[in-house]
């Protein structure tokens, strides 16, 4: 399930970056996104070790995509079949919706639009009628992000990668990886927050104006994970960066000029937050890792 890397030399010139800088295509994982990581590893441990069939999520992006696609594939290769309910809300975008129906092919696997997502999944998952898949407050989430650090600590030279991060989840995931005896190098963990949402990053990132950001992913203002993704920043020496609308829209361009991919806000805020990096004294002599999440 492994993800390509593809170094990019227009965001390198752009950044000041000795090295080369590489976009880690994780909306090219076979998963559809980063997500993919850690949501399929999660539902074969509960299958296996407790035998849970059901389960929910609540979710419009990458998560519930993950979880489609990790069902479905479980219910083409096994006869014990599992069952997924995903809930959106009821002014879920028009376009996230019809992608999420189009890749449903599995009668196992609904979506349901309700008033209150969050909490209708909360609540079945209290009745004990099914799991809910949260990996911003489960630790089997961790695990899966190993394999996405064994990758990264392929590219020889790595100082420093750059996550766009809601729960903190993948940083946290990402960041305790290389700390492991298992992986060689030891880059600095960066994450990349919006001025509309930025719990974690607002420890290090003052130089900003609160504002909507058209990266709508990330929406976690709890952020459980918050001391854990801190101390993977603080023991790497690395950041946290807060970018606005114009700041993403310029990484869009760079990425799609200098590099010809066109990615999402979402996926930008990588881009973007090395850049404000580059511009508040980072110096990276080797190479750089910017993190493509998906939608």
């Amino acid at each position: 399930m492994k993800s390509i890397q593809t170094p990019c030399s227009a965001i390198s010139q752009v950044c000041n970056v000795g090295g080369d800088v590489f976009l880690k295509r994780e909306d090219q994982h076979k998963y559809g996104s980063h997500k993919g990581r850690s949501i399929p590893p999660m539902v074969k441990k509960y299958f296996k070790e407790e035998g849970i069939t059901n389960y929910v999520i609540s979710s419009s992006g990458n998560a519930a995509l993950a979880a489609i696609h990790a069902i479905q594939v479980h219910n083409r290769n096994n006869p014990s079949k599992l069952k997924l309910t995903v809930f959106v809300g009821l002014n879920i975008d028009g376009a996230k919706l019809k992608m999420l129906l189009g890749v449903i092919e599995d009668p196992n696997v609904k979506l349901e639009q309700v008033e209150r997502p969050k909490q209708s999944a909360f609540a079945i998952d209290k009745e004990g009628t099914a799991k809910l898949l949260r990996q911003s407050t489960d630790d089997n989430a961790l695990a899966g992000y190993f394999e996405l650090a064994q990758e990264l600590d392929k590219i020889p030279n790595l100082q420093a990668i750059f996550i766009p991060t809601s729960s903190g989840t993948t940083a946290q995931g990402i960041g305790e990886a290389f700390q492991t005896e298992f992986i060689e190098q030891n880059p600095q963990i960066h994450i990349v927050q919006t001025t509309a949402c930025h719990p974690i990053a607002e420890t290090f990132d003052n130089d900003f104006t609160e504002a909507e950001s058209v990266a709508g992913a990330i929406v976690d203002k709890v952020a459980h994970r918050k001391e854990e993704v801190l101390k993977s920043i603080e023991g790497t020496k690395g950041s946290a960066w807060i970018v606005n609308n114009e700041e993403i829209a310029q990484a869009q361009e760079l990425a799609k000029n200098g590099c010809h991919v066109a990615m999402s806000a979402n996926s930008a805020l990588s881009i973007a937050g090395l850049k404000k990096a580059a511009e508040h004294g980072f110096k990276f002599n080797g190479n750089v890792v910017c993190l493509v999440t998906g939608m």
